[in-house]
């Protein structure tokens, strides 16, 4: 019989990430499963910064409470100057930051740079909020927030 063990508390799960980012060799703190990330932004643990264009804010939706700084914006995504300013005005550089894109993509980008500025302790989103493409090439059917189930509103 296997026994069976406790989930880890958010501190702890984060710990393990950080621990996983290092050993792989990646320049931030680690990827943060979806529900892990809805956990630590509803426990005030971490703070959730949505990197998607306004437009897709607008148009597909966005997560209740979440900060929004676009990392890239227009249809030609065109990296945003004033990102990592921006992310000093909101968050000091110890604290614990999650970026959400739209798959998980942007945020890895994002989370590169902000960690390079001297943010210690920045997590991308794994899936982002539309997920992978199915084989259809549509998002939103196979992961990311939305499809998780977790919190979320479109205006």
């Amino acid at each position: 019989m296997t026994a069976v063990s406790a989930p880890l508390a958010p501190a702890d799960a984060l710990a393990q990430i950080r621990a996983t980012a290092r050993a792989a060799g990646l320049s931030y703190a680690g990827d943060v499963p979806p529900d892990l990330a809805q956990a630590l932004a509803e426990a005030g643990q971490a703070l959730l910064i949505d990197i998607r264009s306004p437009e897709e804010i607008r148009f597909v939706g966005h997560v209740p409470g979440a900060l929004h700084l676009p990392w890239a914006s227009g249809l030609e995504l065109t990296r945003n100057p004033r990102f990592l300013r921006g992310l000093e005005t909101v968050a000091p550089r110890e604290a614990v930051i999650l970026l959400l894109c739209r798959s998980g993509q942007r945020s890895v980008q994002a989370a590169q740079a902000a960690t390079a500025a001297g943010f210690s302790q920045v997590f991308n989103v794994l899936e982002g909020f539309e997920g992978d493409l199915d084989a259809a090439g549509h998002r939103g059917r196979v992961s990311g927030w939305r499809w998780r189930d977790l919190p979320w509103r479109q205006d």
